[in-house]
């Protein structure tokens, strides 16, 4: 006789495992870009971040290792002349050449014009998107789960999108997002419905920490021995807990929590 579960059952993919540079899920949006970078015959890609991010972490090292030059937009001109961070000096090392900018023009990176004058400055420049995010990040997301995937939920942390529009695609599971950012109505690129997004759980907004949310990270951490990434994968497992807590999920249920890696980024909170 087989004893049914009284919980529902939680599994983590541990996507920081994949690559120890090209961390998580950026290992996934930047290969299909690094890809038509290379297939257009651009000899280097531009993209942009905040001091901490993970993208320009993780396009550095990937651009060096296939051998095209890098540029990254940085936010924050005031940043210009003061030390350089862990990730910052890592990705100068690598070969990135960074152009701090202000926060207000740093504003205008989605919008066309801008765009456009980049590349006309920078010719030979693929233009890759804050985060990664376009259509070749979420086909290269779709690959994220398992070929066989028979999970009721699964859970991921959300910032620019591309990532859980790539798991929406490509399973009818239901797809829980938990924003790292505080009151941003998400318009993903989908006509599916097996999805929605919680901001109940971002702890203050972007980058920022309760807490509660410092001490459920240290206690997750004793007793799993998984460490989490402070701006988006903590905030993910804290609401999982507190959804599990209040009975959200069904006794049978299948919970997969995505860790989608960024740990290099955790000296700038912990």
């Amino acid at each position: 006789m087989q004893i049914q579960p009284l919980t529902a059952q939680l599994d983590i993919q541990r996507l920081d495992l994949v690559h120890p540079y090209i961390s998580g899920n950026k290992f996934y949006k930047l290969k299909y870009n690094l890809i038509e970078a290379q297939a257009q015959q651009f000899k280097g890609v531009l993209t942009f971040g905040g001091a901490y991010s993970n993208h320009i972490a993780a396009t550095a090292y990937a651009a060096h290792h296939y051998g095209l030059n890098s540029i990254g937009i940085i936010r924050g001109d005031e940043l210009k002349d003061a030390p350089l961070n862990p990730t910052l000096a890592n990705a100068t090392r690598l070969g990135m050449q960074l152009i701090f900018v202000s926060r207000q023009t740093y504003k205008q990176r989605h919008e066309p014009n801008f765009l456009e004058q980049l590349q006309q400055q920078y010719p030979q420049y693929y233009l890759i998107p804050e985060g990664g995010t376009n259509a070749l990040a979420i086909q290269g997301c779709k690959e994220i789960l398992p070929y066989e995937c028979n999970y009721d939920y699964i859970c991921c942390a959300v910032g620019t999108g591309g990532t859980i529009t790539g798991l929406i695609e490509s399973t009818d599971a239901h797809i829980i997002g938990f924003s790292a950012l505080k009151g941003i109505a998400f318009n993903l690129n989908t006509q599916k419905k097996n999805w929605h997004i919680t901001d109940n759980y971002a702890c203050g907004g972007y980058a920022k920490m309760t807490p509660e949310l410092r001490e459920f990270i240290q206690k997750f951490e004793q007793q799993y021995d998984v460490l989490l990434d402070p701006v988006y994968t903590a905030k993910m497992m804290y609401g999982i807990d507190d959804l599990f807590k209040k009975g959200y999920f069904q006794p049978n249920d299948r919970v997969l929590a995505i860790h989608t890696g960024g740990l290099q980024g955790r000296h700038s909170l912990i």
